[in-house]
């Protein structure tokens, strides 16, 4: 068997020397072949000098840089379309997955699983207000959308066995749905608690506007997963409740129109206008935004362009 370790990596020069040795020092003592991949996701330190120079003290260290930034999921996609194992293992470079988990998550996935979780179970000590809750409100909103429960939906630190990733196309941020998406389509799950460590060097980009990204993305993918064959069960779905408030909204009308008790003009007031207009704008945007999710996806299978730009590729 062989591990592919697939590290995204954005502006983590300082990390990136602890990390490589404590992985070199946990997988070699393994009884199985590996192999880590740097993606270098437009990094604009001193993160490329580094990892050149983790590719001349270990051949087994093999790096892929973008043009630019990309983003964490296109980081995934080229990690795994790279990969030649048949275990694949996303971490982060920030120290905060602890690289000693990774062999007693494959042991577990060796138990006749196609995922296994990391959960970061201490994960909040002595963290901000401000940090954990939009990471946890983001973490129950996947579970609630998704009907996957997992205590921790943002933890990079999971195992894959590479045929349940074979033909998946990641686009967006659909890093975060990953095990969610193939739980979907049969792939069997485990999560298990494993270390975390606040970070050494920088500072999180996550904030409260992660929440409102988790939700618009978690419906475009349970959207495309569910009706992506049969839209019009979604959209007409969509058309008879609008058509069914419409008609609520007529009956009271005719109600407060023609009543003894609470006879009054019902279009006098602008607050039934407002309110259809929001709800419409609404509605109009959530269907454009999920049309434009087949249009993108079509156009990057027809022409199986792939969502990021390398620029080279060390030790392959």
């Amino acid at each position: 068997m062989k591990a592919t370790i697939i590290v995204p990596v954005f502006n983590e020069a300082e990390s990136l020397p602890e990390l490589a040795h404590r992985l070199r020092e946990v997988l070699s003592s393994q009884n199985y072949d590996y192999e880590v991949i740097f993606i270098n996701d437009g990094s604009c330190d001193k993160s490329r000098e580094v990892l050149n120079n983790l590719t001349k003290e270990d051949p087994k260290v093999k790096i892929i840089s973008f043009t630019r930034n990309f983003g964490q999921t296109s980081a995934l996609a080229a990690g795994i379309e790279h990969a030649s194992g048949e275990v694949i293992v996303p971490i982060d470079s920030d120290l905060e997955n602890h690289p000693e988990d990774i062999p007693k998550m494959i042991a577990k996935l060796n138990e006749g699983y196609d995922i296994v979780a990391g959960w970061r179970i201490n994960r909040w000590q002595n963290q901000t207000f401000t940090r954990r809750i939009p990471s946890d409100v983001a973490s129950r909103l996947i579970s609630f959308i998704s009907g996957i429960r997992l205590h921790d939906h943002g933890s990079t630190l999971k195992v894959y066995r590479v045929s349940v990733l074979k033909g998946i196309r990641l686009y967006g941020d659909m890093h975060r749905f990953i095990a969610a998406y193939l739980s979907w389509h049969g792939a069997k799950i485990f999560e298990m608690p494993i270390g975390y460590t606040p970070r050494k060097f920088g500072k999180s980009n996550y904030g409260v506007n992660r929440v409102f990204k988790v939700i618009l993305d978690l419906i475009a993918l349970k959207f495309l997963t569910r009706y992506f064959h049969r839209p019009m069960h979604f959209f007409g779905g969509a058309g008879l409740v609008s058509i069914f408030i419409g008609c609520i909204a007529a009956m009271a009308s005719i109600y407060y129109k023609f009543s003894t008790v609470h006879q009054k003009d019902f279009i006098s007031t602008p607050l039934p206008m407002i309110m259809a207009l929001f709800i419409i704008v609404g509605v109009l945007f959530i269907l454009m935004g999920l049309l434009a999710e087949i249009l993108v996806r079509t156009y990057h299978e027809s022409q199986k362009k792939r969502t990021y730009e390398i620029k080279e590729k060390i030790n392959f």
